[in-house]
């Protein structure tokens, strides 16, 4: 009962953001620039979410609580939501689905090439979220695959730190929280490999021990 509470407070609370574009958008308040307004929105939120479903593993197992993992999905699948929202701003209402002018920009603006393959390393993991695709897969090759949402937290720090230039705030920040969480999970892998017992060398026969 908890955890069916908890995830419908965490789908609605998901859906604020979204709700506060639209309001916005109702009443004139997107500011001179609607585009860069959502655009900034939907970015901003898109790296927020992949931020907190990376910490849920880390919370987890710091505070026990382990039914958190049961909302890591659906976290993770609102990051790709917005992600989504924030590419679509970009290909409808920046480009106007013009192809020509998208592939360009892929390759001659940097902050676009990265944040676009952020994008792309979140297609997997949001398709691959059942648990049809973990028995499929198997457990541990689901694990490594679904590691390449650390790598969407590297490239989407970066797209956000080589998108604003200058004011290099909001970054950091994420850049901070991103590095704490990635420093966590080397932690844990070292202390993983650590507990592991050194696999004895095999048993030499008498032959050899006579050769010897």
């Amino acid at each position: 009962m908890t955890l069916r509470f908890t995830k419908l407070a965490l789908f609605l609370a998901a859906l604020v953001p979204l709700a506060r574009l639209a309001w916005k958008a109702l009443h004139d308040g997107l500011g001179a620039n609607p585009i860069e307004f959502i655009t900034h929105s939907t970015g901003d939120w898109t790296l927020i979410l992949v931020l907190t479903t990376l910490s849920i593993t880390p919370l987890r197992r710091i505070t026990r609580q382990y039914w958190l993992i049961g909302v890591r999905r659906m976290t993770g699948l609102f990051a790709f939501f917005y992600g989504t929202l924030h590419f679509l701003t970009y290909i409808w209402l920046d480009k106007f689905f013009d192809i020509h002018e998208m592939l360009k920009d892929i390759a001659k603006r940097r902050f676009i090439t990265v944040g676009f393959s952020a994008f792309v390393l979140l297609i997997p993991l949001a398709l691959t979220s059942t648990a049809w695709s973990i028995r499929r897969l198997g457990g541990k090759n689901w694990q490594r695959l679904h590691r390449l949402i650390y790598f969407t937290g590297i490239l989407a720090v970066v797209h956000y730190a080589w998108l604003v230039k200058a004011d290099l705030r909001k970054p950091i920040e994420y850049g901070v929280v991103l590095s704490i969480l990635l420093l966590y999970r080397v932690g844990v892998w070292v202390g993983e490999k650590r507990q592991q017992p050194a696999i004895p060398a095999p048993a030499r026969s008498r032959a050899e021990v006579t050769k010897a």
